[in-house]
């Protein structure tokens, strides 16, 4: 199932479109208050836009906001908790052998579930949003910065499961980043984001 962006503006910024196809991450890129993390924000339906983003043929102006969500999940740099525990925000049913995996690749032991939110650093924050969101299968996974708090040695776990998860399921992501030499190696594509478009970078 593929993934397009059609016209999309928001806040004076675009419009940008895109075709992507399943199984494929794309890399975003751009200066520092650009716009890149709004433009994820309006892919997901967090903030008022005009254009459309089409899930196979389903539009997003055509779903309510809440389902688009699950198929279309934004890993943000600061990931969001409104439980006191890790464990509070996976379901009973999503704490399987799968789960486990997702959690051992990346250096936690099952205890984490009973952690409180307020211990986690911002680099264990960090892997645990993937994890969750993982665990929600979603159809198109949007990262903004998902290895800035992580070592060298973490990085490349998370780069690699990144790219399994999305081989395996047909999962599309956006990947925004400043590390070009990142992006090259995670997207089949990587774009710098302008105000009024998308500009395709080409590796050096």
């Amino acid at each position: 199932m593929g993934f397009n962006l059609s016209q999309l503006s928001f806040l004076g910024n675009g419009p940008y479109s895109m075709d992507i196809g399943p199984g494929e991450c794309i890399g975003l890129t751009g200066r520092s208050g650009v716009g890149k993390t709004q433009l994820l924000r309006a892919v997901a339906d967090v903030i008022v836009h005009e254009g459309d983003c089409f899930l196979g043929d389903d539009a997003c102006s055509s779903v309510a906001a809440p389902e688009w969500r699950k198929r279309v999940a934004m890993v943000p740099a600061e990931s969001f908790w409104w439980h006191d525990t890790v464990g509070a925000h996976f379901d009973n049913k999503s704490q399987t052998a799968a789960l486990r995996i997702l959690l051992e690749n990346l250096g936690f032991d099952t205890d984490v579930m009973g952690w409180r939110i307020s211990r986690l650093s911002t680099g264990e924050r960090q892997r645990l949003a993937l994890v969750r969101s993982f665990m929600n299968h979603p159809r198109v996974l949007l990262l903004d910065e998902p290895t800035s708090a992580l070592d060298k040695e973490m990085v490349a776990v998370v780069e690699a499961m990144v790219l399994d998860f999305c081989v395996g399921t047909q999962c599309i992501c956006l990947w925004v980043g400043h590390d070009l030499e990142q992006l090259f190696r995670v997207a089949t594509r990587v774009y710098r984001v302008e105000k009024k478009g998308l500009t395709e970078e080409k590796r050096q």
